[in-house]
């Protein structure tokens, strides 16, 4: 499900939405209550694996344990890919 970054012009307040479809869209701002609503640009997160499927990190990682297998040493928690 997309999460959506808006932002009221009124009074400045950044936010985030939920928009599972297009009754979710906010109409006003939860802050201030006027509809002053801007849309923010954001780039989407995406999961990359590592070279063979080995956490980069594996050897600084407490969830990896000796876990070196396909999916990474802890599933990519560690952040190391």
């Amino acid at each position: 499900m997309p999460i959506y970054e808006y932002q009221c012009s009124a009074c400045g307040h950044a936010f985030e939405k939920l928009i599972r479809n297009p009754a979710d869209l906010p109409e006003t701002c939860p802050d201030c209550g006027k509809k002053k609503l801007k849309k923010q640009f954001s780039a989407f997160a995406a999961k990359v694996a590592s070279a063979a499927g080995v956490c980069k990190m594996a050897d600084r990682c407490p969830a990896a344990a000796g876990h070196r297998h396909s999916g990474g040493c802890c599933g990519g928690a560690c952040g190391g890919g």
